[in-house]
């Protein structure tokens, strides 16, 4: 099913397609979207086909709502038309690109041109669909910038001022970065999987070394010290505290 430019309200022109006849799979399901669109029968067609396929979806009538309700409440995406009463379109994308750089956006708009499909890209939009579009594709994309945002944040920890990329190796502290040795790297990463918890020196030693514990060495602590050195900084400890009796923890408990 596709829609035109400004359909009657709860109306749609039809492609063949019917709302939950998007072929694409996996991703989503459960995922809240924001509609930012003025025509009610658009909203009503967008907010019907993409129930139908597992999102959660809330509208916006104007630019002004829009916008609030993007930066203040919490959102997986942002479906947006850029023709919006009260506040344009790429002045709502501007703000929310600077405050949520990563949320996806998908701009909606009968400007097909391709002077007005780079200017929504540049602006930072993720992706642009000109009306009339297809139910089925509009999904698709959601779906598939889902996917994207979703692999790259299982390719990052993101704890207590400490950032790791696990596919570059990247280590950055408060802003800086930070080189790391091998196995500093890998139990910085054991510690960050297990923030809030409690974890033993046998622990760390099996998880990171990869043998049984041995009461006379004290290579955890050593290497515990160097990351606290490295990941530290002038009265910004590093988030590393020691457990007594126990072993470490990363960050506060829970």
């Amino acid at each position: 099913m596709a829609i035109g430019t400004g359909p009657e309200p709860g109306t749609a022109v039809a492609r063949g397609e019917g709302p939950g006849s998007a072929e694409a799979s996996g991703g989503g399901e459960g995922a809240r979207v924001l509609l930012i669109e003025d025509e009610p029968g658009i909203v009503d067609f967008l907010r019907r086909g993409l129930e139908a396929e597992g999102f959660v979806v809330e509208a916006a009538m104007d630019g002004v709502e829009g916008e609030r309700m993007a930066l203040h409440d919490r959102f997986d995406a942002i479906v947006l038309d850029l023709m919006l009463p009260r506040r344009g379109g790429l002045e709502v994308l501007a703000s929310v690109r600077r405050a949520l750089p990563r949320v996806p956006v998908i701009v909606l708009s009968a400007r097909g041109e391709i002077e007005d499909r780079v200017q929504g890209l540049d602006a930072g939009a993720f992706d642009y669909l000109v009306k009339p579009f297809s139910m089925a594709e509009l999904v698709a994309r959601v779906r598939a910038h889902l996917r994207t945002i979703a692999h790259a944040s299982a390719s990052r920890l993101n704890a207590d001022g400490i950032e790791v990329d696990l596919m570059s190796r990247r280590v950055r502290a408060g802003g800086r970065a930070v080189t790391l040795s091998t196995t500093e790297f890998e139990l910085l990463v054991y510690l960050m999987r297990h923030r809030g918890q409690a974890v033993s020196r046998e622990q760390i030693l099996s998880s990171v070394w990869g043998y049984e514990h041995d009461p006379a060495t004290n290579v955890v602590d050593v290497y515990v010290g160097y990351l606290r050195r490295k990941l530290g900084a002038p009265g910004e400890p590093a988030p590393i505290s020691t457990v007594r009796a126990v072993g470490y923890r990363f960050g506060g408990p829970g």
